[in-house]
């Protein structure tokens, strides 16, 4: 048996949690009917503020609450309701729980549910065939509806996949998740790179060698021209800046 609710039009994941939902009756009697109504409202809230917290586009999604085959149990008080896993929205499981003695003798229960969210958003899907290690650019990405029931790490915003790379060739019209996508490497172990150090107005740069890969935003070593070997942050293909250490370099016009 099923409890359907439908929301459309809301404004990074879903989480294995123990998150416990108060409910409008914490303090009344909840009858039998009550708690899978319970459950759905704490399945709701919960996907509200997932929705929100990962910048959905348009997002909708109907709700459905599966009932066991063990028969429901009258409450003597209010009935929580707690998250167990909703790592994936087409499956996401609560648990409702009356305390033992809400009262005249009376034992306590817990109640497992299945809630199966249908969800579509606005998400960003590749607009092209993309190999693997090709860096993807503004053009590989536009913004459609899916279905995202069953995906736990949609991206919203192209930007945030702009300049990351494929693990594996990506094909046109696919779903573009973070599972499949790595920052590219833009330097490489033994090759010649460029460090430059600016300061305020002044920016001066010379020549070293990269120590170690690394991918924009990672700290690698390098050999600057002079044989000292400095940390360095990555900053674009071929190009670091020093980390924490002043370098001496004597400036050149490039």
């Amino acid at each position: 048996m099923f409890n359907k609710s439908i929301v459309t039009g809301l404004g990074g994941m879903l989480l294995v949690s123990t998150t416990i939902f108060n409910t409008s009756a914490a303090a009344s009697p909840t009858n039998a009917e009550q708690v899978p109504v319970l459950v759905e409202a704490a399945a709701r809230q919960h996907v509200l503020r997932w929705a929100d917290s990962s910048g959905l586009i348009e997002p909708k999604f109907e709700l459905a609450v599966v009932r066991g085959s063990r028969p429901l149990a009258a409450c003597g008080q209010g009935v929580t309701v707690e998250a167990l896993d909703t790592r994936v929205p087409s499956r996401m499981k609560f648990a409702a729980v009356c305390s033992a003695g809400a009262g005249a003798g009376a034992p306590g229960w817990r109640y497992e549910f299945v809630v199966r969210a249908q969800m579509s958003a606005r998400i960003a899907i590749a607009a092209n065939d993309v190999p693997a290690g090709k860096v993807i650019a503004d053009e590989d990405v536009l913004l459609e509806r899916h279905d995202i029931s069953n995906i736990a790490d949609p991206v919203s915003d192209p930007q945030d996949v702009v300049g990351m790379s494929g693990k594996r060739s990506l094909r046109a019209g696919e779903v573009l998740r973070l599972a499949l996508l790595a920052a590219p490497t833009l330097v490489k172990r033994g090759e010649a790179v460029r460090i430059v150090a600016r300061n305020e107005q002044v920016e001066v740069s010379m020549g070293g060698e990269a120590l170690d890969a690394g991918a924009k935003g990672s700290l690698v070593r390098v050999r600057n021209a002079s044989g000292t070997i400095i940390r360095a942050k990555v900053t674009a293909a071929g190009t670091v800046q020093p980390a924490d250490m002043p370098v001496t370099i004597n400036p050149r016009n490039e």
